[in-house]
């Protein structure tokens, strides 16, 4: 049963699984495994109004890989990202607006997401997504050999004070709870393929004038995330999206934060750290 049949979502990243309903995601027991390859290859899978349900998702990302656990929630194994007042996590969704990879501040960042959608907007909120891999085979030979021993600073202040600029003293304590993680520009990963590691929460480049940095960061983030190199998700209920963490940054569009916008997201826990 393992065989796929898939459409190219983009020219750079991107496929929709055709032919596969909720049953076939928890039956076909090749069907993780096929799907970690094209992962691969293509960094993004959509299957298209799935519907598959909490304990589908759960028991079809479980055979991918182990699940992180978000213990807030009422099932340990499905973050839920909405802005619903008693969100626990709600204080932290609005930098969901800029590109960004998911635990960047921590020591090794989760493998891949896999969300669906419960409840849409009917204007805004999609999510996109664009290549970091892409990103570093764009750069030219001079750059690769010029970004190959620069090093980043993470910060969580540095995403979170995008979208609150004058933070409260209780934000900034929380902000502090999180600790600073330096990564290299360049992630050469364990297959052999280069990335770059960039995004809102990069606060600076480690040796390099303040300025000087940011422009740089600004620079490669905004060649990496033109137009042409992003695949922008317009999401129908029922939507299942797999995305790879360690080749990709993503982003939440806009839309109205007082409709009941529902996603539920699981995550494959990072195997391989930034190096």
């Amino acid at each position: 049963m393992s065989a796929l049949t898939t459409e190219k979502l983009s020219e750079t990243v991107g496929v929709r699984i055709l032919g596969v309903d909720a049953e076939r995601l928890v039956t076909d027991e090749d069907l993780p495994g096929r799907c970690l390859e094209l992962l691969e290859r293509h960094s993004v899978l959509l299957f298209p109004e799935l519907h598959a349900g909490d304990e589908a998702q759960v028991a079809f990302s479980r055979k991918m890989g182990p699940l992180a656990k978000f213990p807030n929630f009422p099932n340990e194994h499905v973050m839920i990202i909405s802005f619903d007042p008693d969100n626990p996590n709600a204080k932290y969704y609005p930098s969901n607006d800029y590109w960004h990879i998911d635990g960047s501040m921590d020591e090794v960042p989760a493998r891949a997401s896999i969300m669906s959608a419960h409840n849409i907007t009917a204007e805004g909120g999609e999510t996109a997504f664009a290549s970091t891999y892409a990103a570093y085979d764009a750069l030219t030979d001079q750059e690769k050999d010029r970004f190959a021993g620069l090093r980043v600073v993470h910060r969580m202040a540095r995403i979170q004070s995008r979208t609150f600029a004058n933070p409260t003293p209780e934000q900034r304590a929380d902000w502090a709870r999180f600790p600073d993680r330096e990564h290299p520009l360049v992630w050469t990963h364990e297959s052999g393929r280069r990335s770059l590691v960039f995004g809102a929460s990069a606060s600076h480049v480690v040796g390099m004038d303040l300025e000087e940095g940011a422009a740089l960061l600004e620079e490669l983030q905004d060649r990496a995330t033109t137009p042409d190199r992003v695949y922008k998700h317009t999401w129908s209920v029922g939507d299942l999206v797999i995305w790879d963490n360690t080749g990709l940054v993503h982003r939440a569009c806009e839309f109205d934060r007082s409709l009941p916008r529902r996603m539920h997201r699981s995550t494959l826990v990072g195997q391989e750290p930034i190096q």
